[in-house]
């Protein structure tokens, strides 16, 4: 486990001293103990190395002095508009920091933070840097039985004049990346180890001790619930679905459970398509079809664990999507928990069915103040937008603003995609209320699956749902994110509430 340690002083024994480079090749007034011994030649190396410059994420390994301490030193840029980095930007910078420090073997190192930051800003650009080299360090391994040999980087040490503020800041950071790492651990778990029951049984043990109140219904239960709809998902699998519901209030007594903000999840643990039977290429990614309800829990255990002012509740549907003699069938009608029938055209479009029961039992339950939802939900996204930004549907503009404002400070980014009343019109059902696909004239996928999940949205109900089919899995990596499970959604939503609703 990679440790962080902020401090006022260099220790004695390091693989290699970091020191910032701003572009054009300019160092600050290094540490007492390195300025006399090697900031010439630092400076005369830059000069001659024609490829580094101190543009941003480039880096420069040399050998270092016999007595300093350290086997070598890094040059490492950082750009020459330092003053106007954001937080994600330094984030960026430390990914891609670790990602030099990993390819170069280095177990242990010493950034220097000195005076080529401003002084106000040195703790924070320690922090963030920390943190961005912290998400970058997620490595999920747990399946390998034999020692691995990747050199797995074990210490970094931040050497700065006001290391207690750096660390406060780092720690609150920290807390983040722990809902961060707890919603990649859930996307990366295989099927036969996440499914329905298994994922509640987690969420409880892991999110209970943080002062969150869990409750798990059962099939039985959510049958007397009358939730027609998230249990058709689930009919196939041996695996019974199940609803966990989390309640995390911060906020005073007489504020205790007064319109909560509401968070949805989909979480189908593995989307064979069930009936409508998915191709066979592939379909080992559907493990991750749970990736809105492992993005929902790990924000609740973000916000729990920096005990953020705010009263949230979470539910997360969960089911496995399975063909089998007892599996809905195309064709098939259903009563959902809001009395609302369902034609199921297409058993492949079995996420908007469990989330049509959560959205009414989040409504009915808390009446909430507004509700996002987050779900895997249309391959139509990708088309749209690809892997760079989720979509975000919404009843209220003003939600959008703030989630795409809250998606950009973090690196989590959305686009807000259009609803209208023609997608509306094109899921009616000509035996039910609704049916859960259109005809394939239709076309715009994850529009009109928006407009089903609408239709259990309750008039007055600021409400907005979040395609994050293509983010919730990186088949690329970034400074930041590995290629694996990305986390998608545990930092935008927690910004989202620290912007917008914390007290």
């Amino acid at each position: 486990m990679l440790k962080f340690n902020f401090s006022t002083k260099e220790t004695t024994k390091n693989t290699a001293i970091i020191i910032a480079v701003s572009d054009k090749g300019k160092i600050g007034n290094i540490s007492q103990k390195l300025d006399k011994k090697i900031s010439a030649s630092i400076s005369k190396t830059i000069n001659m190395a024609s490829n580094f410059s101190g543009k941003k994420k480039q880096s420069l390994l040399i050998p270092a002095p016999f007595d300093i301490g350290a086997d070598f030193i890094i040059l490492f840029g950082v750009g020459d508009k330092i003053a106007n980095m954001s937080p994600y930007d330094i984030e960026i910078l430390g990914g891609s920091l670790f990602k030099k420090l990993k390819a170069n073997k280095i177990k242990q190192a010493e950034f220097i933070i000195d005076d080529i930051i401003d002084a106000d800003k040195q703790a924070e650009f320690a922090a963030h840097i920390a943190y961005g080299a912290l998400l970058a360090s997620y490595d999920f391994d747990k399946y390998k039985t034999k020692n691995s040999k990747k050199v797995k980087i074990e210490y970094l040490n931040f050497v700065l004049a006001d290391a207690k503020e750096a660390k406060k800041h780092f720690d609150m950071l920290q807390k983040i990346a722990s809902g961060v790492f707890f919603a990649r651990d859930l996307v990366t778990e295989p099927a036969n180890i996440i499914y329905p029951e298994s994922f509640a049984k987690i969420v409880k043990k892991e999110l209970t001790p943080l002062g969150i109140k869990v409750q798990i219904l059962t099939e039985k239960q959510m049958e007397k619930l009358g939730m027609g709809a998230l249990l058709a998902v689930g009919k196939g699998s041996a695996r019974p679905p199940r609803m966990a519901i989390m309640h995390y209030n911060a906020l005073s007594k007489s504020a205790k459970n007064k319109e909560p903000i509401a968070f949805v999840g989909k979480g189908v643990t593995f989307d064979t398509g069930g009936i409508s039977l998915k191709p066979s290429a592939g379909m080992d990614k559907m493990k991750w079809d749970m990736g809105g309800a492992a993005a929902v829990v790990g924000a609740m255990k973000a916000l729990a664990s920096r005990k953020a002012k705010v009263n949230v509740v979470a539910i997360v549907g969960l089911a496995e999507n399975m063909p089998s003699s007892k599996a809905t069938r195309p064709g098939d009608v259903v009563k959902s928990m809001s009395g609302k029938t369902i034609e199921i055209l297409n058993t492949d479009a079995e996420g908007r069915l469990v989330l049509a029961d959560a959205l009414c039992y989040v409504q009915e339950k808390f009446k909430p103040k507004v509700i996002v939802d987050l779900a895997t939900l249309t391959g139509a996204i990708i088309v749209a937008l690809g892997h760079e930004y989720a979509g975000v549907f919404t009843n209220d503009n003003k939600i959008a603003e703030q989630l795409y404002t809250a998606g950009e400070e973090v690196g989590e980014k959305i686009w807000h995609m259009p609803l209208c009343k023609s997608w509306d019109k094109a899921i009616d059902s000509p035996i039910a209320d609704i049916q859960n696909i259109t005809n394939s004239t239709v076309g715009a996928g994850s529009a009109t699956a928006a407009a089903f999940l609408q239709r259990f949205v309750d008039d007055g109900v600021k409400w907005a749902h979040i395609d994050i089919a293509g983010m919730a899995w990186a088949d690329r990596e970034i400074p930041t994110v590995p290629k694996g499970g990305s986390g998608y959604g545990v930092r935008l939503l927690d910004n989202f509430v620290r912007k917008y609703f914390e007290k």
